[in-house]
């Protein structure tokens, strides 16, 4: 028996003795992250700068804080009418009876949260399944540590583990967190260990939520503007050094706009980072040899690399940014997501070329357009697939409460944020109540098509072509 069954068993028992909590129980047990997360800002803030070496506290409050509040705030809004019951319309044989859909908590949530924004992507998910009306139970990465074991220790100060519980340590007690029957799994991870999690869950036939991440491609159309280009793809490629799943993972440009981007690229850049302590290091030294090996076997197999700073980075685990050209369609970093300060720059023949490009690879997470033809802009729309797609921007519809954030095939299955994220961690329970014809039980429900068949069932069918 897996040494966690125990625990898992106390939670849904918590859970069974309140199955439908009320709007005021939820939104207080939202209301305590907020208010953790508000009374602990600078000292998460060094947690997690430690565990990277180097991330600037600005860059957490924006990337990891901020999408907690407004996870908060949104749900704060909404939730007594996401949680109303919605009617929905019923055949005229059924008479005057109803039908609605009845949003239920499913019990006990499990998830499984990543290194990389390791406070965001562990407690918008479970604000979700607050609101839903869930218990929870989170296994953070490992590849944190500090910020882990700080987290940990804050949720247990703010929470009663049958409510909200934590569990951290390392692939081991992963494999077993991930073999648990809970009502629902959540995962957030690279597609690798997203399968494994997937084969675990099927042993229970436990639903599972997949967010993983991929190639995400960034486009630029011929009527672009390169200026603005070029700072908002540095901004989506840097922050955080890359370690992004919804990052510009590499660049399609037409060979004739390739030169002058590169300017402005670089450009943007030494405006945006001039500052060495606001690049943000690799989570560890895995990290860092990931990207040395994909620049050297890029350059080894004759691509050039363009540094994108003048200044040098800062830090244990130094890297300097680039961006790679005349790249063999055989390296590694076409194929494998860069996940750091590395940008492939593919040149492209037109818009066409760029659409047949992306469609040959797996189906990305996220994907970045920029230009101003109409045209153009909404022939990749519909010709590409990808969990989500921000227009002259990047990264930006992350943001949005009220669109669905999540992946479609090797990116992940399954999307959460405002509503969706509600409609995830519930069950739409599908409700009946028979009336009769102006409340004539003659005519009530199933009554005119019982058997035996006979002529009231026939003119019945032939009313109903």
């Amino acid at each position: 028996m897996n040494r966690f069954s125990l625990q898992l068993d106390e939670i849904k028992a918590a859970f069974a003795a309140e199955p439908n909590p009320s709007l005021d129980i939820r939104l207080e047990r939202i209301a305590r992250i907020e208010k953790m997360i508000q009374a602990n800002e600078d000292k998460i803030c060094r947690a997690v700068s430690a565990d990277f070496g180097v991330r600037h506290p600005i860059e957490t409050r924006l990337a990891e804080f901020q999408m907690i509040y407004q996870a908060c705030q949104f749900t704060r809004q909404h939730l007594k009418e996401w949680m109303r019951p919605e009617q929905v319309d019923t055949p005229i044989t059924l008479g005057s009876s109803e039908a609605w859909i009845q949003n239920q908590a499913l019990g006990v949530v499990g998830i499984m949260s990543p290194w990389n924004y390791p406070v965001q992507l562990a407690l918008v998910p479970a604000i979700a399944a607050f609101a839903a009306g869930n218990r929870v139970w989170l296994k953070p990465s490992e590849r944190c540590l500090r910020t882990s074991g700080f987290l940990s220790n804050l949720i247990q100060e703010y929470f009663h583990p049958t409510e909200f519980c934590v569990t951290t340590g390392g692939a081991e007690v992963a494999e077993q967190f991930a073999a648990l029957p809970f009502d629902h799994l959540f995962f957030t991870g690279n597609e690798s260990i997203g399968k494994k999690v997937m084969r675990s869950a099927a042993e229970h036939l436990t639903p599972i939520t997949l967010e993983l991440g991929g190639k995400s491609p960034a486009i630029i159309d011929s009527t672009a503007n390169l200026k603005d280009a070029a700072a908002s793809i540095v901004y989506g490629k840097l922050l955080n050094s890359g370690q992004t799943c919804i990052a510009p993972d590499y660049l399609l440009i037409e060979p004739s706009k390739q030169d002058v981007f590169i300017q402005e690229l670089k450009a943007a850049a030494q405006e945006q980072f001039s500052n060495p302590d606001e690049l943000t290091g690799p989570i560890d030294d895995v990290q860092l040899q990931h990207w040395q090996h994909l620049v050297a076997d890029a350059l080894d197999r004759g691509a050039k690399a363009i540094s994108l700073l003048r200044t040098p980075a800062t830090g244990a685990r130094k890297f300097e940014p680039v961006a790679l050209i005349d790249i063999p369609a055989e390296a590694r970093v076409l194929h494998e997501e860069i996940f750091g300060p590395i940008l492939p720059i593919v040149t492209i023949a037109n818009t066409q070329a760029a659409i047949d490009l992306i469609n040959k690879k797996p189906h990305p997470l996220a994907l970045y357009w920029f230009g101003k033809d109409q045209k153009n802009m909404q022939k990749v729309l519909s010709e590409t697939r990808s969990g989500g797609v921000t227009i002259n921007e990047t990264l930006l519809h992350i943001t949005v409460e009220s669109l669905p954030f999540g992946g479609t095939g090797a990116s992940g299955m399954g999307a959460y944020h405002g509503k969706v994220g509600f409609d995830l961690f519930s069950h739409r329970k599908s409700v009946l109540q028979v009336r009769g014809f102006l409340g004539l039980n003659l005519w009530k429900g199933s009554k005119l098509a019982r058997p035996p068949y006979g002529k009231t069932v026939e003119r019945l069918l032939r009313f109903l072509k």
